[in-house]
């Protein structure tokens, strides 16, 4: 017996039998981390569902630990390489570069959903680069490539393990090492996707083409996607394929922010008794404050969460005053959301490259300056690998009403973006941030119109999942009020060297 000793509670316990049960479907016995041949081509998912504390995410760090070591191959966004008929494979998937990065900030190597439906094709010579550093092949003799600059790849992977920074190293960017992007054509053996209560029923189809075994993790009190028809995907399994983790763990249990999520389970708890509760836990614990004010500084890197999109719009624009940003351009530092990509269909290749290197729909990037044409803008994409890109940009600032968006500058087309410094709460699932500052005006204003959403009423819902994205501090602010920077806004915080930066090369 070769399988890690682990401390799980009883539902914990129970999840990882059954899990495993499933995994020897894809050749994976973790008893004795044997890998054998896949006894069944039929697709199988199951799904691990709790709340924020109930263990999730340690089940899925500790499952990966486990496949690991009994040999099966990672993929992730860092490379790819060729699959071998007598390896398993896994692949640790969340919807946006910002969940993933809060699992890999764990220790766990995972990639955004796109990343895996789509395969890179590389650069035949350098991939050989990529395969001798994973062990694959021997050293190679390319052109251009000096062996001094080889060693220094070398040198890099043996320190971090990770060919696209080995590759950088030796002097190559990614765009000389990837030439495009395909949809996947060889199935995968197992996916674990992460946040899937934000999974729609596209993206959980293409999940089932690619994965013969599947495992979701999600939090059933999350809002569900917003063009979903009202459920998670996960709901529509059958009750014996549905793991319910229910306790909430020792190392939880003193946490104040997750006592406060779990409250709102109580049927006969209202809004002023859970103001009331936040008062009370702000008075004996620092980690959560009753704010008179939204802090400006904080929304440069944490947007403030909001219900109304008229309440984000409002603060957006307070927050530019409160920065003196000009009207006909942004500063740099000033915080985005990409809100898709306008390409017509013969530049589909070229929105496959962009999506990939994390500008998906949801992401939320930094504006680190203008491009080197019009229209173009230098970006840094929070929680990606490879953050820094160079993209024709759509940037937006919405007006209140029903006026026109302000356009400070545009590409005639490529991504689009709106301003990140206020979010909706729904937009904000999958993320966490260190603090996280809620505009409880919006929750009470939920609360009085009485909606109920899966038999919960909405402001309960808005609230838990609003509370939950902070890892460290809860900031519940409870008057429309902006107080003043301290500082400028700037990018020195962000991983962006002071020579001029080296970013893909500037297309549409």
């Amino acid at each position: 017996m070769n399988a890690p000793t682990i401390t799980f509670s009883d539902d914990q316990a129970e999840a990882w039998d059954n899990i495993a049960v499933a995994l020897r479907q894809s050749g994976v016995d973790l008893d004795d981390s044997l890998l054998q041949p896949p006894q069944s081509d039929a697709t199988s998912v199951m799904a691990v569902i709790g709340k924020a504390g109930s263990g999730k995410t340690m089940l899925l760090a500790k499952l990966y630990t486990a496949l690991a070591e009994a040999g099966v191959d990672v993929i992730s966004g860092d490379w790819e390489g060729r699959k071998r008929k007598d390896r398993r494979t896994l692949a640790i998937l969340a919807p946006t570069n910002k969940a993933a990065s809060v699992l890999r900030s764990r220790g766990v190597p995972a990639t955004t959903i796109h990343r895996i439906l789509y395969t890179p094709v590389y650069d035949p010579e350098y991939e050989k680069v990529a395969e001798w550093l994973a062990g694959q092949g021997d050293k190679p003799e390319i052109e251009g490539l000096t062996d001094l600059a080889l060693d220094r790849a070398f040198a890099s992977y043996q320190s971090n393990t990770s060919i696209p920074a080995a590759l950088a190293a030796a002097g190559l960017r990614g765009s000389d090492f990837i030439t495009g992007w395909k949809r996947r054509e060889e199935p995968l053996d197992i996916g674990f996707v992460d946040e899937s209560s934000m999974l729609d029923e596209k993206q959980f189809d293409d999940l089932k083409e690619i994965f013969p075994t599947l495992i979701l993790f999600g939090d059933p009190a999350q809002l569900p996607p917003v063009q979903s028809s009202g459920g998670m995907v996960f709901e529509t399994l059958p009750a014996s394929r549905v793991q319910s983790l229910d306790r909430v763990h020792r190392q939880d249990a003193d946490n104040p922010i997750l006592d406060l999520a779990h409250a709102l389970a109580d049927p006969d708890l209202d809004f002023y008794a859970f103001e009331r509760m936040i008062e009370e836990a702000a008075s004996r614990d620092d980690r959560v404050v009753m704010a008179q004010r939204v802090e400006a500084d904080l929304m440069a890197r944490s947007p403030c969460l909001v219900w109304r999109n008229a309440t984000r719009i409002r603060l957006i624009h307070a927050f530019r005053a409160a920065f003196s940003a000009p009207p006909d351009e942004l500063l740099s530092g000033e915080p985005l959301i990409c809100d898709g990509i306008e390409l017509p269909l013969k530049h589909r290749k070229k929105r496959l490259d962009l999506e990939a290197r994390g500008l998906i729909k949801g992401a939320q990037v930094v504006y680190l300056g203008p491009g080197k044409r019009p229209g173009f803008s230098k970006l840094f994409v929070m929680g990606a690998e490879e953050p820094q890109v160079g993209v024709a940009s759509i940037v937006k600032i919405e007006q209140e009403g029903e006026a026109e968006p302000f356009i400070p500058f545009a590409a005639r087309m490529g991504a689009t973006f709106l301003h990140g410094a206020a979010v909706t709460i729904h937009k904000a699932q999958g993320s966490q941030w260190d603090t996280v500052q809620v505009f409880a005006p919006d929750i009470y204003a939920a609360s009085r119109m009485g909606r109920v959403e899966a038999g919960q009423p909405l402001w309960k819902r808005l609230a838990y999942v609003a509370i939950t994205r902070a890892e460290r501090q809860l900031r519940w602010v409870v008057r429309n009020r902006l107080a003043r920077p301290q500082s400028s806004l700037g990018i020195d915080d962000l991983d962006v060297p002071v020579a001029p930066l080296t970013l893909q090369s500037e297309t549409i």
